[in-house]
């Protein structure tokens, strides 16, 4: 077939790429596509046996949550605040509490995603306002792409340290680090459409098993862990410790606003409850992991080798240095899947819901998360990588404690699901934007910018600042939740408010009942059967 000037120029015509219209009750308003409609009953097939962020067909929801604990980010965390001088005693309290708290908030917002099955692009209109709501939607994309990269670049493995490097040393990566990431983002590229949960659960967890054996049969934890105390003392003590949660609670705070993207396909709200038993008990003990294996390292090789491929580069035996690399890469891909791809491409396919899907937007994430945003410069250091976690935190706190308090305290639950897509309805508020939840990032995001600042360039003295930026989360949490609840109470949107749930099976009696062909939206709940075919 003869290629042609007008095939070539028609390829880039937006029309090209303009997806197909389908039939459906809200997409139809041209705010919406099929996949950012409410999930239709026949498609709600999530269980108490299926656990969030997760396709349906796992049933044991307690493997997924291990699997999920096992990623390089959880093992950095931990280790990462042995290099800033805690000692194992004071990091697992603080990893406990900032997973249980985080798991407890995961549960508030997933709920709310069960009940309307509505993703978060579509139910942050409610609470920001219609045209406000972007701004969350946007900045929700650009954390997930940064995750992605940063995910990514953590699963190099360190098999060809020897090839010579012809890069700055400024660059903070080496050829041979550029040539892996180049091949493991091309290897993961394709299983964006797949899902690789059910082989990660059981390979991850051996490898780091075997990881904490070999660490305690190199270095007793007599004369190793158990011997180490922290390095620092009070005042800095308090704070590097409240730090440490806040990074802890970073971790999944990105996942803690944008959880109704999953829990919108459950067909019981029920099914996520167990969640804030589950995860701080995983997550701690996946965390001890990173700490037992980073502080066998002190011990072996004289220095704190919080990222463990590093730790891995000086192992002698090729076989075992090969069974933890593929272990991480492996981790890596199902992490930044579930986590960072999928997050990324809901949010996009609200921004341009004519041209965008969900895998459309993963792919531009796989681009622009990979490379564009040069993720090995926040990974030079163990501060700097703490310092990111903390960075994007101080919109996150507040994102979330916004939903919570408008949908829980405000309106207890009383929403207009049809409205959320009508920017035009009763929560367009005052242009488009809630002025109260307008106040309660600025007073939340605004005293936590200094520290930001410095965080990204030291040189710049913001003296005690830094301290609010430390606790960025907290902070931005607990103020928004009480600015945001104090507002609407004395100011109340009263054209927002409604005698009962209106929710798109009320709107529309026979949404959703039909056959029909496949709706898009079965993007994520169909990706197990592809991986099993």
């Amino acid at each position: 077939m003869r290629l042609t000037k007008e095939d070539a120029l028609d390829f880039f015509r937006p029309s090209k790429w303009a997806l197909e219209p389908e039939e459906t009750t809200f997409a139809a308003h041209g705010w919406s596509n099929k996949d950012m409609d409410p999930v239709p009953p026949r498609l709600r097939t999530w269980t108490l046996h299926c656990t969030t962020a997760h396709p349906p067909h796992d049933r044991d929801k307690i493997s997924y949550w291990l699997s999920d604990a096992t990623n390089l980010a959880v093992w950095e965390l931990a280790s990462s605040m042995l290099a800033i001088g805690l000692s194992w005693r004071q990091a697992l309290p603080c990893i406990a509490a900032g997973y249980g708290i985080i798991s407890v908030v995961m549960v508030l917002n997933g709920t709310i995603g069960a009940r309307l099955h509505v993703a978060f692009p579509v139910l942050n209109r409610s609470s920001f306002g219609f045209w406000f709501s972007y701004f969350t939607v946007f900045s929700r994309v650009i954390l997930s792409m940064f995750w992605f990269g940063i995910q990514m670049l953590k699963a190099i493995w360190p098999s060809i340290a020897r090839m010579p490097n012809h890069l700055s040393p400024n660059a903070n990566i080496t050829s041979s680090g550029l040539l892996c990431y180049f091949l493991y983002w091309l290897i993961q590229f394709p299983f964006m459409l797949l899902s690789p949960h059910k082989v990660k659960g059981i390979i991850v967890p051996i490898a780091w098993l075997a990881m904490v054996i070999w660490a305690f049969v190199r270095v007793p934890p007599s004369s190793g862990l158990f011997s180490e105390h922290a390095t620092i003392s009070s005042p800095q003590f308090h704070w590097n410790w409240l730090s440490a949660m806040n990074s802890a609670l970073g971790i999944y705070a990105s996942l803690s606003v944008n959880i109704p993207d999953f829990t919108r396909y459950a067909k019981d709200e029920k099914a996520q409850f167990v969640q804030p038993l589950i995860i701080p008990i995983a997550f701690t003990l996946c965390s001890f992991a990173g700490i037992a294996v980073t502080s066998a390292g002190i011990q072996l090789y004289g220095e704190v080798l919080w990222d463990p491929l590093l730790l891995i580069d000086k192992w002698d035996n090729r076989a075992a240095a090969f069974f933890a690399s593929f272990a991480f890469a492996l981790t890596t891909v199902g992490t930044n899947i579930s986590a960072n791809s999928l997050g990324a491409g809901n949010d996009m396919t609200v921004l341009l819901p004519k041209y965008i899907n969900i895998r459309r937007g993963q792919i531009i994430c796989a681009f622009i998360g990979g490379w564009a945003l040069c993720p090995w410069e926040i990974l030079a250091n163990a501060e700097g990588f703490l310092s990111f976690m903390n960075g994007y935190t101080i919109f996150l706190g507040p994102f979330a404690g916004i939903m919570i308090t408008d949908f829980w305290l405000v309106h207890k639950g009383k929403v207009d699901v049809p409205a959320m897509y009508d920017p035009n309805g009763r929560y367009r508020y005052t242009g488009g934007f809630n002025w109260r939840a307008v106040l309660a990032m600025l007073v939340t995001v605004v005293p936590t910018l200094p520290g930001l600042v410095n965080s990204i360039n030291p040189a710049i003295n913001v003296g005690y600042a830094t301290r609010l930026f430390d606790i960025a989360w907290m902070y931005g949490f607990v103020v928004s939740c009480i600015l945001y609840y104090t507002t609407s109470v004395l100011f109340p949107a009263r054209e927002t408010f409604v005698d009962k749930l209106i929710s798109a099976d009320d709107a529309d009696p026979n949404y959703g009942h039909g056959s029909g062909d496949k709706s898009p939206a079965d993007t994520i709940s169909g990706q197990a059967e592809d991986l099993e075919k």
